[in-house]
């Protein structure tokens, strides 16, 4: 039985869907539509269920990455037809197909609404903005997860292989793999660091079908896990936070809905875009439906001595 604390040994490249990449079930394609931090527009919502009636299943359905997905959709080959390909594109979800698979950024859903300790919403676009520059970041794997705490501990089960936990409204540390840390840097810089990290994780990592996918097997099978990415670094007391998983209902900053089996059928996705204001997709096959009146600002953090 294979030991759990070990890296995967790979044999073969990731096969993780895109809308550039689908996956070719029984009974047709399957999609996935990155969203960085769960951000969905209202009206995109409304358009991408248009699409899953008119050629697919009939639902928009949630991943435990934030993100969605449509199922039974034609195809030619290993693409979809072009009208279904157009439809998606229409939505506006697909902005870079060609970083299309490696858009993968989770987020606190409550992040700049209410709670926590920075608003990572302009650090997750502008880690974004960087990552679709950059052509050589279209090798990371499918399945390469970068994710953003903002201090309230929602994402510390996340499979994460490079992102940060926000320590005040200013600053943040990087996360490099499972349980490994970074440096602490400003906000501001977050973005770039961690794509540096994912640089060096392809540099690192090779190019052939046995490559890892994963910050936590590049230490290679039968060795302890270990961080070549960075320096051993201890954890800043204040990045040791955990929270559980967001309730139904009403929550801070506005009304979680859960999705049955994880699906959202015509009628809810309608019901959904009611407020017209833009939704989060959450990592627990729900859509946060946010309040309508801005949150404030999170207060100063304070001096602490060190």
């Amino acid at each position: 039985m294979p030991d759990p604390t070990l890296p995967t040994a790979r044999r073969r490249r990731d096969r993780c869907p895109g809308v550039t990449r689908p996956w070719l079930a029984d009974d047709g394609a399957l999609v996935r539509l990155r969203l960085v931090g769960g951000a969905l527009p209202a009206p995109a919502l409304l358009r991408l269920s248009e699409v899953a009636q008119r050629w697919g299943d009939g639902d928009v359905h949630l991943t435990a990455r934030a993100n969605l997905q449509l199922r039974a959709l034609p195809h030619d080959a290993d693409r979809l037809t072009p009208p279904v390909a157009e439809a998606l594109a229409a939505t506006g979800l697909v902005p870079a197909p060609s970083h299309d698979l490696v858009r993968n950024v989770m987020v606190s859903p409550q992040s700049g609404l209410a709670g926590g300790r920075a608003d990572l919403r302009p650090v997750a676009a502008l880690l974004d903005t960087l990552l679709r520059a950059d052509d050589d970041l279209t090798a990371l794997p499918g399945r390469f997860l970068m994710t953003l705490d903002d201090g309230r501990g929602d994402l510390h089960e996340a499979p994460t292989d490079l992102g940060l936990v926000a320590l005040d409204a200013t600053r943040a540390q990087l996360r490099v793999g499972a349980r490994g840390w970074g440096a602490v840097v400003d906000l501001p810089r977050a973005p770039q660091a961690v794509l540096d990290l994912a640089r060096d994780f392809l540099r690192l990592r090779g190019g052939g079908p046995d490559a890892p996918w994963h910050v936590d097997e590049l230490a290679g099978l039968g060795v302890p896990l270990a961080h070549p990415l960075a320096r051993p670094t201890d954890p800043d007391p204040a990045a040791l936070v955990t929270a559980d998983p967001l309730p139904a209902g009403r929550v801070p900053g506005g009304t979680h809905v859960l999705a049955p089996e994880g699906r959202l059928d015509p009628a809810l996705a309608r019901a959904l875009c009611r407020t017209g204001t833009d939704l989060v997709v959450t990592p627990w096959r729900g859509v946060l439906v946010p309040d309508l009146a801005p949150a404030p600002a999170p207060a100063p953090a304070q001096e602490t001595t060190r």
